[in-house]
């Protein structure tokens, strides 16, 4: 296999100079190769963790740190942040991702009629479920994304994700892994006086860091924690019906939020939106520019779709922004995502 030193500047990207910017302004939107590259050689992460290493930014969870998460436990009140998963989803059918589809295999109608087999009159009802593993509330796995054919901490994509899977970075990896202090950044709130984003709004370092400031110290982010962000897309699209929620104009992140993605040390991010950056993306011919610097170079899991209304109702009824986070994906060997029921208790 590809070793981390041999690739660190191999590959089709270019070799560029220069710092990051971290004002959009300053982004050179004919260019997205180049910014692309920069940011990516700026905030790479291969090596970090050995050259072993399968689950990237999570390492800064350590047993110390979820301990303390444990700590935050205030009320036991607890919050589910997944979307329902069924027919009514937000999927249109976008590389093939599908809504789920819920089939009975046996039900209460065969229970009564006495027609499944079962002795002294048990009866009982089983049901399978069939769906893109990516298409509701999810985490993207490392192997999800590529730069110029590697993958994450510089391995070559195809010696990692084959038709067999993830052999390398597979979600199964993390299963034990995502459990910390989570901390919510309501950017909706913070922002707009309707709690809600607009489409193509694209949320700055500035805009993250002064959120921290007014939601006080329990906002405060640093090594280890998993950061939520709220924009208000998904309970416009609650209210409003989907309009384009998988796929279309939204709010999220900027492209150049990147360096403080990398030197906050978060474990994880996750938002309430389809894409987790800002759509339209911030280039005149891009596609999720930001995915291909965090993930591949950067190794930060991301989640995607997630439900934040109820959590962010509860911050800020009381002021209090951290919690308990357990989101464990679904231990499916292999999988370059995973759905998930995020639970925050508080």
């Amino acid at each position: 296999m590809t070793s981390v030193t041999e690739t660190a500047s191999a590959g089709g990207a270019p070799t560029v100079t220069g710092t990051p910017t971290e004002n959009p302004a300053e982004l050179d939107r004919t260019d997205p190769a180049t910014e692309v590259a920069r940011a990516a050689q700026a905030y790479r992460n291969w090596g970090r963790w050995g050259e072993d290493d399968r689950i990237g930014t999570l390492n800064f969870i350590d047993d110390a740190k979820r301990a303390d998460a444990a700590k935050l436990v205030r009320t036991g009140r607890s919050s589910s942040l997944s979307q329902p998963f069924d027919m009514n989803g937000p999927q249109l059918g976008w590389r093939r991702r599908t809504n789920p589809v819920h089939t009975m295999l046996d039900t209460g109608t065969d229970a009564q009629l006495a027609n499944q087999g079962f002795p002294h009159g048990l009866g009982g009802a089983d049901d399978v479920i069939a769906m893109p593993l990516q298409c509701s509330t999810q985490w993207d796995g490392l192997g999800h994304i590529f730069d110029h054919g590697y993958a994450w901490n510089g391995r070559r994509s195809g010696e990692v994700v084959t038709s067999d899977g993830d052999l390398i970075t597979g979600i199964e990896h993390t299963a034990a892994e995502i459990v910390s202090r989570g901390v919510l950044l309501d950017l909706g709130r913070h922002l707009r006086d309707s709690g809600e984003l607009e489409d193509g709004y694209a949320i700055t370092t500035a805009d993250l860091e002064s959120c921290i400031r007014a939601q006080g110290a329990t906002a405060a982010v640093g090594r280890g924690d998993i950061v939520l962000v709220r924009t208000g897309r998904y309970a416009r699209a609650q209210r409003d019906g989907w309009n384009g929620y998988a796929g279309g104009p939204s709010a999220g992140l900027s492209f150049t939020t990147a360096g403080w993605l990398h030197r906050s040390e978060i474990a994880a991010i996750a938002t309430d939106t389809w894409g987790f950056e800002v759509r339209p993306n911030e280039f005149d011919d891009a596609f999720q520019p930001l995915h291909q610097v965090v993930i591949p170079n950067m190794g930060l899991t991301i989640g995607e779709m997630w439900d934040l209304e109820s959590l962010a109702d509860a911050c800020a009824a009381d002021g209090i922004y951290d919690f308990l986070l357990v989101a464990p994906p679904l231990p499916i060997t292999g999988a370059v995502g995973s759905p998930v029921n995020p639970i925050a208790i508080r």
